[in-house]
């Protein structure tokens, strides 16, 4: 192997297990989970429903909106917890609390959090919910965001349809039935790992799962919709269903703070350049872009061609 090759191999797999931690945006999987996981905290099968005792903002950017005042929240039980896409949607009075966890933002549940107020800083806290306890020490969680990029989005509302990315939103993926799905496809021109990230067509489906179900599907992430051929939009259409519907059964009754090891671990190509294929054992290949990278199988996927990747084309030429 000459120099070069060497170092183009080296580099791939030293910037996936860097981005395989930086690409955590939770999918629709995780975000189930996170739903099932505070329903049964705070909407317990047995006992009164949880209540909101106090928000605190830690950092400033998270809060989105203010057409509905915090205070609407404090001491109302909450009555619903749903997901639509990658959102959560906590329902308390006439309030609803929406969160999405963007790129790098995580949720912490604590049962007995600390009495008294945070400061807010310049660290990973982003806001505090509280719920109301007997003792001082209560219920609650905090959401955090790594790094200096802040994308991390609450917004109080009142009505989930006023979040502009909420209305936005395509059909729930797991909801799209398979005549609707090859229509979808046949009219979409451009690339399927981009229609199938592309929320306003297909809602929940993100980097991590998308290269998942294509590998599922035996399909190149370039491939154009519009050219896939009666089999191959069926075999996808089984696939996205197949491969979402064994994450979210996965990440169903797991602990909050589980999740994102949870997820990782069941990951056949995403995040495992240099990796070998669980299926065919060929080493799994990487296409990175500016903030991401894609993962997948020659021999699965592209007929044992590599794709193009532009960021390693100065080692290669």
């Amino acid at each position: 192997m000459s120099g070069a090759q060497g170092e183009a191999g080296a580099i791939p797999g030293l910037c996936s297990r860097i981005l395989r931690y930086r690409e955590g945006m939770p999918e629709m999987p995780e975000v189930q989970g996170l739903v099932d996981f505070l329903r049964s905290k705070l909407l317990p099968p047995e006992g009164p429903a949880a209540r909101i005792a106090d928000v605190e903002v830690l950092s400033f950017a998270v809060l989105k909106t203010a057409d509905v005042p915090l205070e609407a929240l404090g001491s109302q039980p909450v009555s619903d917890l749903a997901r639509r896409g990658k959102f959560i949607i906590i329902t308390a009075g006439n309030a609803h609390l929406v969160m999405h966890m963007a790129k790098a933002g995580w949720l912490r549940w604590s049962d007995a959090l600390k009495p008294g107020r945070l400061r807010p800083g310049k660290g990973a806290m982003a806001l505090r919910v509280r719920f109301a306890a007997d003792g001082e020490e209560a219920p609650g969680f905090d959401l955090t965001e790594a790094g200096t990029k802040k994308s991390l989005a609450v917004y109080v509302v009142k009505d989930p349809l006023d979040v502009p990315g909420i209305a936005r939103l395509g059909p729930d993926a797991l909801d799209v039935d398979a005549p609707a799905f090859a229509q979808m496809l046949a009219s979409h021109s451009g690339q399927i790992k981009g229609l199938l990230r592309d929320q306003s067509a297909i809602a929940g489906i993100g980097n991590a799962y998308s290269d998942e179900i294509l590998h599922a599907a035996k399909l190149s992430p370039f491939a154009n919709a519009a050219k896939l051929d009666p089999e191959d939009v069926d075999r996808l259409y089984w696939a996205m269903h197949r491969v979402l519907e064994s994450a979210i059964k996965q990440a169903s009754g797991r602990p909050a703070k589980e999740l994102k090891d949870s997820k990782r671990n069941a990951m056949h190509v995403h995040g495992r350049t240099g990796e070998p294929c669980p299926v065919c054992g060929d080493t799994v290949h990487e296409v990175s872009f500016a903030d991401s990278s894609l993962q997948y199988c020659p021999t699965c996927q592209t007929g044992g061609k590599l794709l193009a990747d532009r960021r390693m084309s100065k080692f290669l030429k």
